[in-house]
């Protein structure tokens, strides 16, 4: 019992102390503080806003900074809206939450026009998203730039879909930059939010091809998805026990058998990531702790360089060619 505690601490010594020093050699944390210092009160305020109206955005926001930093970095090219865009992917037809990024974007450019990039919006608006659901706070870096190209295809290649196996989930990782224990604490975000039906179906109803449901599922729990689940367009949450509330309830789910997602119960049962899901059951500032600092690792992911980007005057769309 001993050597695991000492085994997880040091796992989460080490990601904190390589976190730190993944953002400080990145992006400055005063990169608007002459040219937009009332970015984040702008974003905050709105993001009260939103979150009053529709607490689900919350999670939204959260998985829409997801989905763009794991696909060409975090360079907003997820809310660029044309045909054969990423928006536009059979990965993204779940996502939401492009209007509130759209209503900040105006917002800031009256306040300060052609400074603040979509890219950066983004970022900070999943932050306050977390927090505005009890979640923790974390200082972001800034500097992104918006990207211009974004692809349907690479999208629907990159984005677990919550049925791949951990070692999948770790490849992807690491060419992030990222390691096994980001995955385990970013999985952690799925503590709040939802997800349809028709991504767990086949859990339920026929696993593997057996006309059955998947064993490692609790039998109650499984009663409940059967009932539930009826129609693929039905929506369920991803915490069956505390769905509104950013707690460290979705790990305590994994080892009742509750993970909702076949991605999220196999990180308790892969020798890689069980222990880490264990310590973290019972460790909720250390969760928060950790989720800070994977949640800026993971907005760092730059896959192009600062002078390929731009500000986007209007983050569903690249600018229009300048005529000198």
């Amino acid at each position: 019992m001993k050597s695991f505690v000492f085994l997880t601490a040091a796992l989460f010594l080490v990601a904190a102390v390589s976190a730190s020093a993944y953002d400080e050699d990145d992006l400055p944390y005063d990169y608007y503080s002459k040219t937009c210092p009332k970015l984040e009160c702008i974003v905050h305020k709105k993001m009260e806003e939103w979150i009053k109206k529709d607490y689900s955005l919350a999670p939204a926001l959260m998985r829409l900074h997801f989905h763009d930093c794991f696909v060409r970095g975090c360079d907003a090219s997820i809310l660029l809206d044309y045909e054969g865009s990423e928006k536009n992917a059979n990965a993204s037809k779940t996502l939401r939450g492009f209007e509130v990024i759209e209503d900040i974007k105006r917002e800031l450019e009256k306040e300060c026009p052609k400074t603040v990039s979509c890219a950066d919006i983004l970022t900070v608006a999943a932050r306050d998203a977390t927090l505005a659901v009890g979640g923790p706070y974390w200082m972001v870096p800034y500097g992104r730039k918006d990207g211009t190209v974004s692809n349907a295809k690479e999208a629907d290649q990159l984005v677990p879909m919550g049925h791949e196996v951990v070692t999948d989930l770790l490849e992807l990782f690491q060419s992030k930059g990222l390691n096994v224990l980001d995955l385990v604490v970013l999985s952690g975000a799925h503590t709040i939010g939802r997800t349809t039906c028709e991504s767990l179906q086949y859990r339920l109803y026929n696993y593997n091809g057996t006309k059955k449901s998947d064993t490692r599922l609790d039998h109650l729990y499984l009663n409940y998805l059967e009932r539930k689940c009826r129609w693929a367009s039905e929506y369920v949450d991803l915490d069956a026990v505390t769905p509104k509330k950013f707690d460290v309830q979705y790990y305590k789910n994994l080892q009742k058998g509750m993970g909702l997602l076949l991605t999220d119960q196999l990180l308790y049962k892969d020798s890689r990531t069980a222990p880490i899901v264990t310590a973290l059951a019972t460790q909720p500032d250390e969760f928060g702790s950790l989720f800070s600092a994977s949640m800026v690792k993971m907005g760092n992911i730059q896959d192009y360089l600062s002078t390929d980007g731009e500000v986007r005057l209007n983050c569903a769309r690249v600018n229009a060619p300048t005529n000198y």
